[in-house]
């Protein structure tokens, strides 16, 4: 029996489905977050490519996953983690010293953000925005390659794990909002709600290259107090425990861990986290790893969605 996504038309259950969320999606964000033209267009496109053919509405259900992590990301606008605990600013910043301090030339105790502040390298100023400019792209393009190899239950795997790690360290932000090391060496340790995102260490890569990246990037960060866990110390890490599961070739592996090294590294060497958002940041990825393959994957139900969804995104033979 021929599978309901190898039509050339989507159910009328489908249709319904996907211009409901897309509408309830533009609906939401723009009353409660604030709508941009990029919405809109991407609104767009998700449903030219779930209407125009069989291979790409088979794409963006597979992306589905990544869709989801990027809504709630943008969703996390509508209460900011601030709003619901207080936010950890000297705290964080002792506790690091305390456990990972560095003696200055004074002899002063220094964290590792300020003493790499001091010691700085154009080369790793460099390698470190080229590390950091990967920990979304490098995941969704090692899931497409999953994908399109054809190990659609193994992308599933990686991509929901994916997604469920991103809500692990989402509720982190909001049960432990802290600020990130370049708050302290900027401005103290008093709040201030206001306080715009900032590259810190990031801004050589910039000065570089001339191509003002971060600037972009940071410069819209609307939530400066969202450091614990270090999310981006997560990203490629559970890219790269899925490529030993999927047993890729060892250059794909050897890639993922010299990417994510890096990206652990550079987090510290720019100011952007503390020793500390990294190792809960990796613990996050453990543990989003451990719930659903030791989890959810025992449930028998939920096994059998998965089977349900790997061969409704399955490529045509």
């Amino acid at each position: 029996m021929q599978l309901r996504s190898d039509r050339f038309f989507p159910t009328f259950k489908e249709s319904i489905t996907v211009i409901a969320a897309l509408a309830v999606w533009l609906g939401v964000t723009a009353v409660c977050v604030g709508f941009r033209t990029e919405h809109l267009w991407l609104a767009l496109l998700l449903a030219v490519l779930f209407f125009a053919t069989v291979p790409t509405r088979k794409l963006v259900v597979a992306l589905l996953p990544f869709i989801v992590f990027g809504i709630s990301y943008d969703w996390m606008n509508i209460v900011h983690n601030y709003e619901v605990n207080p936010v950890d600013i000297r705290g964080i910043y002792e506790t690091e010293k305390s456990l990972f301090g560095i003696a200055g030339a004074d002899g002063v105790a220094l964290t590792p953000n300020e003493f790499f502040a001091l010691h700085r390298s154009a080369v790793m100023d460099f390698l470190g925005g080229v590390f950091y400019l990967c920990w979304v792209p490098v995941p969704i393009l090692f899931g497409l390659y999953l994908y399109f190899g054809r190990q659609e239950k193994m992308y599933l795997h990686f991509a929901l794990v994916f997604l469920l790690v991103n809500f692990i360290g989402f509720a982190g932000y909001y049960i432990h909002p802290a600020a990130p090391p370049w708050y302290v060496a900027l401005h103290g340790f008093d709040f201030n709600v206001a306080t715009p995102g900032e590259v810190a260490g990031l801004g050589a890569f910039d000065e570089m290259t001339g191509l003002g990246i971060f600037h972009g990037l940071y410069g819209r960060n609307a939530n400066v107090f969202a450091a614990v866990p270090s999310l981006h110390s997560a990203y490629t890490l559970v890219a790269f425990i899925y490529s030993l599961r999927a047993k890729c070739p060892t250059w794909i592996q050897v890639a993922l861990a010299v990417i994510t090294l890096g990206i652990w590294f550079t987090a510290v060497y720019t100011s952007h986290h503390y020793i500390i958002d990294v190792s809960l940041g990796i613990l996050c990825s453990f543990l989003g790893y451990a719930l659903f393959e030791y989890g959810f994957m025992r449930i028998p139900a939920f096994g059998r969605f998965i089977s349900r969804y790997a061969a409704y995104i399955a490529p045509r033979s």
